[in-house]
């Protein structure tokens, strides 16, 4: 049987299949404005030959040194010469929900906080997690804010925010070996049919911030270099 087209999504397209998991499509489409690549965009604006295969390289990567470590993921294999990632079935919290842990202070939030901090501060792998609303500028909500609103347990709060700090911590050491420096780094978690959470989506370099010797490093670049 083929496997079904449930989602189309600006980076992936996701299918049913008949074992009751999913299968992820990764695309050459990413996100961007005027031609140009731009991670933070929230529309398509351009294609790079390779981005999806580069993309699902690196999420191999790190979906198996994750899991690995004991930390739940939707990971189940892969297939590069489709350019596939088959996943475990999973609930994404609310309408969506984006966690962000951050190692220095960069981006949105030095532009919060700046009259308290300086850019590139130091931050004790400080988590914040916002809904994914284009909107609404994609809103900071706390701990008691999810919990009040019903989209998570403070268990699931808790389990989800240990979690983000190991695989940053992962995914840090890893850049770290490679002579670059981890800045801050976007996660998306879903829960199974027992409420226990676990990592979704990707680990692209598009969903993170990393420099090398205080120089940012682009996407394309970065992946690049972590491969060479």
């Amino acid at each position: 049987m083929e496997n079904k087209l449930v989602y189309t999504g600006k980076t992936k397209n996701v299918y049913a299949m008949d074992n009751g998991h999913y299968l992820l499509k990764f695309k050459d489409d990413v996100t961007g404005k005027d031609g140009k690549f731009d991670p933070g965009e929230n529309q398509i604006g351009l294609t790079i030959e390779g981005v999806g295969d580069i993309n699902l390289r690196m999420s191999i990567y790190f979906f198996e040194k994750i899991n690995a470590a004991g930390i739940r993921t939707h990971f189940v294999s892969a297939d590069l010469k489709n350019t596939t990632m088959e996943v475990l079935p999973a609930k994404v919290f609310g309408k969506g929900l984006e966690v962000v842990c951050r190692l220095r202070a960069v981006g949105s939030f030095y532009r919060r906080y700046e009259e308290y901090c300086e850019l590139g501060d130091k931050l004790p792998s400080y988590v914040e997690m916002t809904f994914k609303n284009d909107a609404k500028g994609d809103p900071l909500v706390t701990k008691d804010g999810l919990i009040v609103l019903g989209v998570m347990t403070s268990e699931q709060y808790d389990a989800i925010k240990l979690q983000t700090q190991q695989i940053t911590q992962i995914v840090a050491d890893e850049m770290a070996a490679r002579g670059m420096e981890l800045y801050d780094i976007k996660f998306e978690f879903g829960y199974d049919a027992d409420g226990k959470v676990m990592l979704i989506d990707e680990i692209a370099s598009g969903n993170m911030r990393v420099y090398k010797n205080g120089e940012y490093i682009e996407p394309m670049e970065l992946s690049e270099l972590f491969f060479a």
